[in-house]
């Protein structure tokens, strides 16, 4: 049974408003008696209800982190991130997880909304982009702070965080190119993604300012699951011209095709290149070595809950704030070492 200020009054022999002086340090109250209703409290075991609270202060000391996929270790790091840094300032975090599915993420806004946190940052589940290029219309109807992970354009009203996607996308394909590799393919996950979207471009522009002709059937895209990149990499390597090595749009998806190749017996990275995109911990296990691209999640984290909270607590000018990350190669054992450097200006935009 809940135990009430009510309860702590009948047995400290007070009033209500005693009790509350003295449970939330306020003046007016003897040391003494101030004492005796806080060993009280502790005796009944007294829990403050936090959210009656908010409303009388206009705060909860909660925030809001929605992510799309729990599973996938890249969303991990960055919750850690963010709640390393809420818990030193005193916030608590409620994770969400969508699971890249709209009407579950919708739900989970409106929760979070009646829980009143005083914030939320978010992974959207899908782009939403309107006719007049406002990005996320969804999220505007939202009064509080937001800050978004994978943002595009900021005519929004809310600050994003990511890492230059087409930036990754154009260093992971040149890569592959300068090892060596003639047919690369790129296995996306979601095309609703921006970040998607913005790492095939890389791939695309990559290729051209190779001089190499983009061939659409070496293209394509699902969802970033293993299981999708298994099943890509088998479709692809039936083809009359099969490639010789691919960048996907995720580590995970990169996993799914290290599986297809072993088990077609083929060798990585003599005969097939593979580059991923994240850096997840799996990648850099023995037994996989992923070559990747890295994205530093954790510090992801830490600035996205740092951004959050200075709005919160008006620490910042309220205002869109836009942070570009710049990717990195991790070079590992899922590509040939370069045997040629071409000597061509390098176009990534």
């Amino acid at each position: 049974m809940t135990v009430t200020i009510k309860d702590i009054a009948r047995v400290a022999n007070c009033s209500y408003a005693t009790v509350s002086r003295a449970l939330n340090n306020k003046p007016g109250i003897n040391a003494q008696t101030r004492q005796r209703i806080i060993d009280t409290a502790s005796q009944l075991g007294y829990q403050p209800n936090a959210i009656a609270r908010g409303l009388v202060m206009q705060r909860t000391h909660t925030i809001g982190l929605v992510i799309p996929d729990i599973v996938n270790p890249f969303f991990p790091e960055i919750a850690r991130g963010v709640e390393d840094v809420a818990s030193d300032q005193g916030y608590t975090v409620f994770l969400c997880n969508t699971n890249w599915d709209q009407t579950k993420e919708n739900v989970y806004l409106k929760a979070l909304q009646e829980k009143r946190v005083d914030g939320i940052i978010i992974t959207p589940s899908i782009d939403l982009v309107s006719a007049n290029g406002t990005n996320y219309a969804y999220l505007n109807e939202i009064n509080l702070p937001i800050v978004i992970f994978s943002g595009q354009s900021t005519t929004g009203g809310h600050s994003h965080i990511e890492i230059d996607n087409h930036r990754g996308g154009f260093i992971a394909t040149k890569h592959l190119i300068e090892a060596g590799y003639k047919r690369i393919a790129f296995i996306g996950g979601r095309e609703s993604s921006h970040s998607n979207s913005e790492r095939l471009k890389g791939y695309k522009s990559a290729l051209t300012s190779y001089g190499i002709a983009i061939d659409e059937t070496l293209i394509t895209n699902h969802d970033f699951y293993s299981e999708s990149g298994y099943a890509l990499m088998e479709s692809l390597l039936k083809l009359p011209n099969p490639p010789d090595a691919v960048f996907t749009g995720n580590d995970i998806i990169a996993l799914g095709v290290l599986e297809c190749l072993q088990k077609k017996g083929i060798r990585v990275p003599e005969d097939f290149g593979v580059v991923g995109f994240d850096n997840i911990i799996f990648s850099g296990y023995p037994q996989i070595q992923l070559t990747t691209i890295s994205q530093p999640q954790y510090l992801m984290g830490k600035l996205a809950a740092e951004i959050l909270l200075n709005e919160i607590n008006g620490l910042s000018t309220k205002g869109v704030r836009k942070t570009i990350l710049e990717p990195e190669l991790i070079i590992r054992k899922t590509t040939r070492k370069l045997n040629f450097p071409y000597n061509i200006r390098e176009k990534s935009r």
